[in-house]
């Protein structure tokens, strides 16, 4: 019988639990291991998050606070205006709904929230100041963290969000510098770069990650990761792409479970003591895999509903934790 896999796995497991960095190259050979030998993977990386961060799982809850009429060419995007889906269009949800959505998200057990606009970014929209009040409003009146995302910033805009109450901040690279041109062609790579870094630089957290299942090649998954260690990226969600029908990439194929399975588990042993989410897209690729997803190195997840999706509920993921010995609540200190 060949152990060859096996000590590939068990050796770079040690060496991340000893301290140490995988390279690019050891990564990528991870991800040419066999079906079989796959639960072994997601074995090591499980301790590996375990060792790192324990049993507490940071869990976040969204809202859609402006949905669609976007400028941008993403490929992937049911709110962009360069596509016809079924997407709801809809302004700016007023400060009493915004706290509304998160008062419910508290008592479903979300320990984040996160206020989602569309579009490319904050620079001339007429809405910042009203978000502004929404979060200050979400402050005063729950325990939660708050996070938002509301595209490219300027300085100016995240000193505002700061002072206001936010702790971190989301903006996805989406996917690595060099596939991206094939997602998007209205903005650049180095926006979405120069946003995370302003960020950083003010001291806030950065949740960043992207979608897996667009047509990029292992390398391009693998190049995403080491330029989220490169940045210190504190939370990276991973979305798996959910074709949706009247977008550039509807007729994508799908990525088989113990692929995306594999990624989680790369991902927990690049990134080892960062929060890797298991965002959307989950349900309708992993079906009834998905508790193995929490079993592969994730730390962190997105409860309840997504942008123009539904997921299952929180109450369902809360169960689901529960019944896998998860603590939900954020596995850092709260800021």
């Amino acid at each position: 019988m060949d152990f060859e896999s096996y000590n590939l796995i068990f050796s770079l497991g040690r060496k991340v639990l000893d301290g140490g960095d995988i390279s690019c190259d050891e990564a990528l050979a991870l991800t040419e291991l066999e079906d079989c030998d796959a639960p072994i993977l997601l074995g090591i990386a499980n301790k590996i998050r375990y060792y790192f961060t324990g049993n507490q799982i940071d869990t976040c809850e969204i809202i859609n606070a402006r949905s669609g009429g976007c400028t941008e060419n993403c490929k992937f995007c049911a709110q962009s205006d360069h596509y016809i889906t079924e997407a709801p269009c809809y302004s700016l949800l007023s400060e009493d709904q915004i706290l509304e959505a998160a008062n419910k998200a508290e008592a479903d057990g979300a320990f984040r929230f996160c206020i989602v606009t569309s579009g490319l970014g904050m620079n001339g929209d007429s809405d910042f100041e009203q978000i502004i009040r929404a979060i200050r409003l979400v402050g005063q009146k729950t325990s939660l963290n708050q996070c938002c995302s509301l595209g490219t910033l300027r300085d100016e805009h995240v000193e505002a969000l700061k002072d206001a109450g936010i702790t971190r901040y989301h903006h996805n690279l989406e996917t690595s510098q060099n596939f991206f041109k094939e997602i998007c062609t209205t903005h650049t790579y180095g926006e979405r770069i120069s946003t995370i870094k302003k960020v950083k630089a003010a001291g806030l957290q950065v949740c960043s990650g992207g979608i897996i299942g667009m047509g990029e090649s292992w390398q391009e998954r693998i190049e995403m990761a080491f330029l989220l260690k490169e940045l210190d990226v504190d939370s990276i969600p991973i979305n798996i792409l959910n074709p949706v029908k009247g977008t550039a990439l509807e007729n994508q194929d799908r990525l088989k479970p113990m692929d995306i399975l594999k990624t989680f588990a790369v991902y927990r042993l690049i990134l080892p003591d960062k929060i890797i989410r298991f965002a959307g897209g989950r349900e309708q690729n992993l079906g009834e895999l998905m508790p193995l997803g929490l079993l592969s190195g994730i730390n962190g997840m997105l409860i309840g509903n997504y942008l123009t999706t539904s997921g299952r509920g929180a109450a369902k993921d809360i169960e689901t934790l529960a019944g896998l010995g998860f603590n939900p609540c954020t596995p850092i200190e709260k800021l």
